[in-house]
């Protein structure tokens, strides 16, 4: 690319400088980067551009003029080597008159001139001093930006500056005097901060300085002079500001003063800073000036410091007490290192003043103590090394702090001991139990609690995280803690209250075992014999197997303790370590891979599932066991203490006892026998009977837990011998236990043995189907042991049993085939059930009845339907255990295209009873059958969709599984889509204020934005006509009417509420949201003081419901339903800014309020304007028919948003000004007072928001007001005064032509409020009549009419209410060039300023001087006006009546 040439550079520069105004910040930013592109091209020439800009557009908007200096800023930082001298000493020029054009401060301006400066004086310091130093004169008090520009560049360029700097301070001090206005005092402060800052740097840096003669008593003498004007004058200011600046410049100003003055000042200036604390919130320069201050003292040995001591260190132990809990770490930081640098001078009053401290019980000051104590550890080490064993004997009390606070302190204060040798000394193992003790918290992060208790919950696993860390890091980063903590780490291994802790021990224990290992340590290998060991190796090989059985338990200590065992084999036994070697890394492959999305389900499991694989390990072990005997022994062991009546517990049991019978089954089998025989199974007779019958239920369940072992015997018994033993020894005995049932067992001791027989039939039927391939077999119980299982089956609820895999029942000889619905309705949600055979058993089942369907219709017995031949596809893929295939698969049962009609509504509502199976797959597979049916036949179902609904709701109450909930949400979406109006009339007669599940169901109709579009449009259209409200009388004896809800509406605005609750609604929200908003903030006003009906829900369907969930009607507000969807509406349309606006002002309470909803919905019109602009232009379109509406509270809703757009410019921007302007000329004759007051209001708004408009619409708005004024239905003078207010505003800007003729009519409108009783009129006709004056100048008639009043004012100078003071003074003051005295405009204009103080009896004495000598005939009528007030309503006007006349008689009659 080539160079640009001149004349392009001087094009595109002044381009882009005329660009740089914009408005927006990121377009005057990349101006800025553009301009410096071409800056660092050609820097003279572009510097010359902006220069000849600034000079030729003089009067530049602020804004433009900073964009303009920022730009010339960029460039100098930028190419300062390769500008022209001549070029700096022209910029330098222009800069310092930007900077100093202006007397007052404009900070945006004057700064960016300054920074130009700053950055040239970078390189060209001398002639920079040169211009600077030209206007910081001897005798004359400087520029505000001259000072801060001199503090700017001694922090920018140290070496250049500091040889100034004494000249600097020289001519400054008798400046500091010279101060009056706290902006100078804060510059001055501020500059003598960075001047003391950078001498210090410089006096550190000799080395590199360029003058390296300078010592610090050069400045020693200038700087004491300052610091006593900044101590004993400035300090004591009031404004917290100049305050803490003055703070700081005196902590870098005492590393300047000499010894001997620092040390006098000492006992004066150390507490006064402290002092300070308690003046300011803002602590953390006060905090840093105290560190500088002790800094200096202890710096040069001082011995004041001493007495000190005793209040320096409360005050800051007690700021360290304070900012711990606020988490404020950088000035803690600072705090400590105050306390640090007492603590190199006196550490043993220091040390016992913590550690006295500690001993507090208060959690504040426990944790500042701690903070402290961490501190002085970490960086007094020499000093601490004497007092280890003293701050280990303190740290015990608050090991017993039951604050959790204090415990993340007390660890933290554990760390920083480690790393420097405490833990290592007598009683530092005190300290390591207890960060153990801390990782052992329960792991309670996620449980879902309620909010009360979920502060503390996170607090416990903040402290559990941080002692899992801290424990990592000792085995880490602290070398010295091996030896300690090994083998000591073990010893917390199998104690119950350390369990939780497992896995972080196991985690050190790794690191330590493998660092001696590595390193081949002597003591890796532990003698567990020895004196002292406090683990035994059988403990450790107990535990941590059992620990990896339950490996996601105690946050997942399975890995960990595998991990460990491998580690530490050759401890436990020298061949394990071979074995392990091999062994030890598949389990962990197999716990990383194919458990790990089983994590979820098993974290909780329970004790009893311990004892489950107990008992499996013991069947194993007798499984090996030779002796005969013992293996009795424990077969009967087992039988006697297991809890037969956990399901858990029985199952581990059968599981033990058919493992043993693999090796042992005759001495299996007749234990089993002896044991069913034994007295555990005899019961009582006779009367005695009846106190027995409690022992009924263990009876069957020990009688359920020997039926199960003879299932698992059989299913575990060697193949030869099963067969032979079949039918007598463990048939036989299930049927003796099975039909001995005790009589008056309960149900659910009955339902305990049915399972267990239907289990223990399929696990002989597996074992018999092992053996019979074998060997030939005749099953001659077959059929009995059919038939009880049928009698099983047909007797359970069909969600407390699965099917065993071998069953199979075949259906013969139907006689009617009615009920096809229902059969299938109960079948196919097996089809998803999780045991493999169940499913395919269901899909055979659904086949069968298919093809007897086909014969029912009329077809061969060898016709084959596609979609009933589909069903042995999908039976294949039933195969498949991945949850997401089998939902896809049940998607794909076509069952549909066979069923009748009638039988269609049988499956459907079927259907929704498998919504709530117990197994969460069939549930979830009855949803998406059920979907599957509604898209393909719903259409015909229109009579059955209140009843669906119905159904729906119930169900949706005892839904737990969210992924049926959801699926149920798009079974109303998909009736919603063919039967809409069926749907919406339905459920808006639900009862009022939805349930919780009317809701959700409201909200699933706004996930399709094209439904979601068509049921909102026809809201919209229903609430724009139906009645909102009618007027019923309450008691019959008390007058007055009240305003009663309607249902319907009401019901369509929560409807509306609720859709939009759902993120997918979006989609229709955004090109309805005009609608929307203008039919919400109709219904909102129509809802204000609307009460709800009594009967609410007499019409509504299933009336009789409890209202539950999200509202009921003790809190169900008519208007607040309309707020809170506006509120949603708002979000949904992404206006953020309007929703957070209307937060901060707590608008949506006072839209609700009646008193205050006009400044509700003037705050949200408000908000619209600023942050929604262009939506504005459809919502005011929308809204102009409801002002013709013939109910009052929305005309005044509706004018009240209108009356506050015109106060904003955005109505002009957007054309909108003639049609709101139209719209409040016509609600001026509003039947409604507050509709005419709104209106008026609005019209005088326009001067606010479009003055440039004024004097167009000037016929119109006078004649409003005018009227306005004239109101005689305003028994609150609202109109009248919103008039006069308006009228005040529109005059500012109107011109002469269009008020000349009208100001005296004016005028005497205005002239009968000036007495009035309210302030607020008062005030507004005095300022009207102030800002009518400028009409009235020359005029003779104003003039007599400004007489005539002016006796008026000046008692209302004494008025009781300093509002109508003020109004008077600025009347006054604007109304005296028209009185026609120049000495009596000359004292309203020096004396009558708001702000300022007025003494009035001198004021009138002197007035009535000037009156006598300019208006000597009007003395009379002066007396007769005064004398009228006599009676005023108020004492003080009627004293200054008196004092007015007491000065005019002497004259008149003397």
């Amino acid at each position: 690319m080539g160079v640009i040439e001149e004349t392009d550079v001087e094009q595109v520069t002044l381009a882009l400088l005329d660009a740089a105004n914009d408005k927006d910040a990121g377009v005057q930013e990349q101006v800025r980067k553009s301009i410096l592109t071409l800056g660092n091209q050609q820097p003279d020439k572009v510097l010359s551009i902006c220069q000849d800009y600034l000079v030729k557009h003089s009067k530049l908007v602020t804004g433009h003029r900073v964009v303009v200096l920022q730009t010339i800023e960029l460039v100098v930082k930028s190419k300062i080597d390769d500008i022209s001298y001549i070029k700096i000493k022209s910029i330098i020029s222009l800069a310092s008159d930007e900077m100093t054009r202006s007397k007052e401060v404009a900070a945006d301006w004057q700064q960016a001139a300054s920074n130009i400066l700053v950055a040239v004086g970078n390189k060209y310091i001398n002639d920079i001093m040169e211009e600077i130093l030209s206007k910081f004169q001897p005798g004359v008090l400087p520029h505000f930006f001259v000072v801060q520009t001199l503090a700017s560049l001694s922090d920018s360029n140290v070496y250049g500056m500091v040889p100034f700097l004494s000249a600097i301070l020289g001519t400054m001090l008798p400046m500091l005097s010279m101060a009056k206005q706290d902006n100078m005092k804060w510059v001055f402060s501020s500059a003598l901060f960075r001047f003391s800052e950078s001498i210090l740097e410089y006096l550190a840096n000799l080395d590199k300085a360029p003058d390296p003669t300078v010592r610090k008593d050069t400045f020693s003498s200038e700087v004491f002079a300052a610091y006593d004007m900044l101590f004993n004058s400035w300090l004591q200011t009031r404004e917290p500001k100049l305050r803490l600046t003055v703070a700081e410049a005196l902590g870098s100003m005492s590393h300047l003063m000499a010894h001997d003055k620092l040390e006098e000042q000492l006992p004066k200036l150390i507490p006064t800073i402290l002092s300070l604390y308690k003046k300011n919130p803002e602590h953390y320069i006060i905090s840093k000036s105290l560190c500088q201050v002790l800094d200096a003292s202890v710096n040069m040995g001082s011995r004041v410091l001493e007495t000190q001591m005793d209040s320096l260190l409360s005050t800051l132990h007690q700021q360290v007490n304070i900012k711990v809990l606020d988490h404020n770490s950088h000035e803690r930081d600072i705090l400590c290192l105050s306390v640090f640098d007492a603590a190199n001078t006196f550490p043993d009053r220091l040390m016992v003043f913590v550690l006295q401290r500690l001993e507090n019980s208060n959690e504040r000051n426990r944790m500042g103590s701690l903070a402290v104590l961490r501190h002085l550890i970490n960086s007094t080490t020499s000093i601490m090394e004497t007092k280890k064993l003293l701050i280990l004997a303190s740290i015990r009390q608050p090991l017993a702090d039951h604050s959790n606070k204090v415990k993340k302190r007390v660890v933290q204060v554990i760390s920083a001991m480690a790393h420097h040798g405490y833990l290592e000394l007598e009683g530092g193992d005190l300290l390591v139990r207890f960060i153990i003790q801390h990782c052992a918290l329960p792991d309670t992060y996620h449980v879902r609690v309620s909010l009360p208790g979920l502060s503390a919950i996170l607090v416990n696993f903040v402290i559990l995280s941080m002692c899992d860390n801290t424990l990592h890091l000792f085995t880490t980063t602290v070398g010295r803690l091996t030896d300690v903590l090994w083998p000591m780490l073990l010893c917390y291994l199998t104690p119950a209250q350390y369990s939780n802790a497992t896995a972080p021990l196991c985690k050190s224990l790794i690191l330590l075992a493998n660092k001696k290992r590595a390193a081949q340590e002597s003591n890796f290998i532990i003698d567990f014999t020895a004196p002292g060991e406090c683990v035994h190796t059988q403990e450790k090989t107990y535990t941590l197997p059992v620990n990896a059985a339950f490996p996601f338990r105690c946050r997942g200590h399975g890995t960990p303790s595998l991990s460990l065992l491998h580690a530490i084999s050759p401890n436990i036994h020298p061949k394990a370590e071979e074995l392990w070697d091999t062994e030890i890394p598949k389990l962990l492959s197999h716990l990383e891979g194919q458990w790990v999305s089983h994590i979820s389900s098993h974290e909780r499991l329970e004790v009893n599932l311990i004892k489950y694989f107990l008992y499996k390990c013991i069947g194993v072990t007798l499984q090996q066991c030779t002796n005969k005997e013992l293996v009795r022994k424990q077969l009967q062991e087992i039988l006697i203490s297991a809890r037969h009546n956990d399901a858990t517990e029985r199952a581990g049991v059968a599981m033990g006892i058919g493992l043993c019978a693999s090796s042992h089954l005759d001495g299996t089998l007749a234990k089993l026998d002896e044991f069913g025989k034994s007295d555990a199974f005899k019961k009582a007779s006779g009367i005695f009977s009846l106190l027995k019958d409690k022992n009924d239920v263990d009876v069957e369940k020990m009688k359920s837990t020997l039926i199960l072992c003879y299932g698992y015997v059989a299913l575990h018994a060697p193949e030869e011998q099963l067969l032979a033993r079949l039918d007598n020894d463990i048939l036989r005995n299930i049927s003796k236990h099975f039909n001995t049932k005790v009589k008056r067992s309960s149900y659910n001791s009955d339902l305990t043995m049915k399972l267990s027989l239907i289990q223990s039939v399929g696990l002989i039927a597996k074992a018999i189907n092992t053996c019979v391939r074998k060997q030939g077999y005749m099953f001659s119980r077959k059929q009995e042991l059919m038939g009880v299982m049928m009698v099983c089956i047909t007797d359970l609820n069909p969600k407390a049993v699965q099917i065993p895999n071998n069953l199979y029942i075949t259906v013969q000889n139907l006689v009617t085939f009615h009920n096809l619905g229902a059969l299938l309705g109960r079948l196919v949600p097996r089809c998803a059930d999780p045991n493999p055979g169940i499913r395919r058993a269901a899909i055979d089942c659904i086949y069968a009845l298919l093809h007897i369907q086909l014969r029912y219709e009329g077809f061969s017995l060898d016709y084959r339907d596609d979609s009933v031949e589909s069903l042995l596809t999908v039976r294949e893929k039933l195969n498949d255990p991945d949850h997401s295939i089998l939902y896809r698969s049940c998607s794909d049962l076509i069952i549909s295209k066979r069923l009748p009609q009638q039988q269609l509504n049988t499956l459907i509502f079927m259907l929704f009873e498998g919504l709530v199976d117990y197994q969460s797959n069939c549930s979830r597979a009855s949803s998406v059958i059920l979907n599957t049916l509604l898209k393909n036949r719903g259409a015909g179902l229109q009579d059955l969709v209140p009843e669906m609904l119905e159904v729906l709701h119930n169900r949706l109450q005892v839904i737990a599984e969210e992924q049926v909930k959801v699926a149920v949400a798009q079974s109303i979406l998909i009736l919603a889509t063919q039967h809409l109006q069926a749907v919406i009339n339905t459920l808006i007669s639900y009862p009022l204020p939805f349930d919780s599940w009317s809701c959700e169901m409201w909200i699933a109709l706004g996930a399709d934005s094209t439904v979601a579009r068509q049921i909102m449009e026809m809201i919209i259209e229903k609430l724009n006509v139906m009645v909102p409200f009618v007027d019923k009388k309450e008691f019959m004896l008390k007058p007055g009417m009240n305003k009663v809800a309607t249902s319907q509406p009401l019901a369509m605005t929560c409807a509306l509420h609720e859709m939009m609750l759902n993120g997918h609604s979006e989609e229709a929200v955004v090109p309805l949201f005009s609608q929307l908003f203008s039919a919400l903030l109709v219904r909102m006003g129509s809802s204000v003081g609307v009460q709800l009906p009594k009967d609410i829900n007499s019409n509504s369907i299933g009336a009789e419901r409890k209202a539950s969930g999200k509202a009921t009607a003790a809190n169900f507000d008519v208007c607040g339903v309309a707020v809170e969807a506006l509120h949603i509406l708002l979000a949904r349309a992404h206006l953020d800014a309007v929703v957070k606006a209307l937060d901060q002002d707590a608008a949506w309470d006072k839209m609700k309020d009646s008193q205050q909803h006009t400044a509700g919905v003037t705050l949200l019109s408000r908000s619209m304007a600023k942050h929604a602009g262009p939506r504005l232009p459809a919502i005011v379109e929308s809204l102009c028919p409801s002002l013709n509406n013939i109910y009052e509270c929305q005309r005044v809703t509706v004018t009240a948003f209108f009356s506050e757009l015109l106060n904003h410019h955005v109505v002009t921007e957007l054309m909108m000004m003639d049609v709101l302007m139209n719209n409040m000329m016509e609600r001026i004759s509003d039947p409604c007072c507050t509709v005419r007051m709104l209106a008026i209001r609005g019209l005088g708004n326009v001067a606010v928001g479009s003055p440039e408009k004024v004097n167009k619409y000037a016929k119109e708005l006078l004649a409003a007001m005018s009227s306005g004024m004239e109101e005689k239905d305003d028994p609150g003078k609202h109109i009248t005064l919103e008039a006069m207010s308006g009228l005040s505003k529109v005059l500012l800007y109107l011109d002469q032509k269009n008020v000349h003729l009208l100001v005296v009519y004016i005028f005497m409108k205005i002239k009968p409020f000036l007495e009035n009783v309210s302030v607020e009129i008062r005030c507004a006709s005095i300022m009207l009549l102030g800002n009518l004056s400028k009409f009235g100048s020359g005029e003779p008639v104003f003039k007599d009419q400004i007489h005539n009043v002016l006796v008026s004012l000046l008692l209302h100078l004494s008025d009781p209410n300093a509002q109508v003071v003020k109004a008077c003074k600025y009347a006054m003051r604007v109304c005296a060039p028209v009185v026609g005295s120049e000495q009596i405009t000359a004292m309203f204009q020096n004396h009558l300023h708001e702000e300022k103080s007025l003494h009035y009896g001198e004021f009138i004495n002197d007035l009535i001087k000037y009156i006598i000598q300019d208006f000597p005939g009007m003395l009379n009528f002066y007396h007769v006006t005064v004398v009228q007030f006599f009676k005023s309503n108020w004492a003080e006007i009627r004293a200054s009546a008196a004092m007015f006349i007491g000065e005019i008689i002497p004259i008149l009659f003397f």
